[in-house]
């Protein structure tokens, strides 16, 4: 199974699996906040913990980075001028 990400809009990305759309990928902006912004990855359906694809153990996982999040997913931080 192969991960990919489409950008839909800045810090908003479509999380592919195989080419089929399953999840989101955003900036989580807390304005007004001393805590820094977040991305989080969440399963677009509610999955039974059992039937969720890998690496997905929750519904949704927070990251601070987002080459953290694509890490997680088996993506490579694209290079500089070719962003995911």
């Amino acid at each position: 199974m192969t991960y990919t990400v489409e950008q839909l809009a800045p810090g908003s990305y479509d999380v592919l699996r195989d080419g089929i759309v399953i999840a989101s990928l955003v900036l989580d902006v807390r304005r007004g906040s001393s805590r820094p912004d977040t991305r989080s990855v969440e399963l677009l359906d509610e999955i039974p913990a059992i039937k969720r694809p890998a690496p997905f153990m929750k519904q949704r996982h927070v990251f601070k980075l987002r080459s953290a999040a694509l890490e997680r997913l088996g993506i490579q931080e694209p290079e500089a001028g070719n962003a995911a």
